[in-house]
């Protein structure tokens, strides 16, 4: 099993920036990749960013290439995503997600039902 806590959400005017953070539980996170993707209300879950899990690929979403940047933090068993430049086009539920079966590519990475593990959400508010 693996646990994963998301923190960071909040409400921000727009241009601002917000970084959240994705706890994970167990010691073989290093191991894991792991994806952000965000829901906002009445509309499916999408894609955001990944990063593999030897951190030598990212993938991004066009809406967010530029402005935001992942990374993680191995040692500490925690993912990043800072968002920069928000727009409220970027409001939603923010979701980390965790493979853990180590596959590789753009369709593994940037597909919700490719994840095993996911968090409980952080909500991203961005005011115009």
């Amino acid at each position: 099993q693996v646990r994963l806590v998301e923190s960071g959400g909040g409400l921000v005017q727009a241009g601002g920036s917000l970084r959240l953070s994705c706890a994970a539980s167990g010691h073989t996170f290093s191991s894991y990749t792991m994806g952000w993707f965000r829901q906002a209300p009445g509309k499916e879950r999408l894609f955001v960013s990944a990063i593999s899990w030897s951190s030598d690929s990212t993938y991004y979403a066009d809406s967010v290439k530029g402005r935001f940047t992942i990374s993680r933090d191995n040692a500490e068993n925690t993912v990043y995503l800072q968002m920069n430049s928000l727009k409220p086009e970027d409001t939603a539920v923010y979701y980390c997600a965790a493979e853990i079966n180590r596959r590789r590519g753009y369709y593994y990475y940037t597909n919700p039902y490719e994840y095993d593990y996911w968090g409980q959400g952080t909500q991203v508010t961005v005011s115009s």
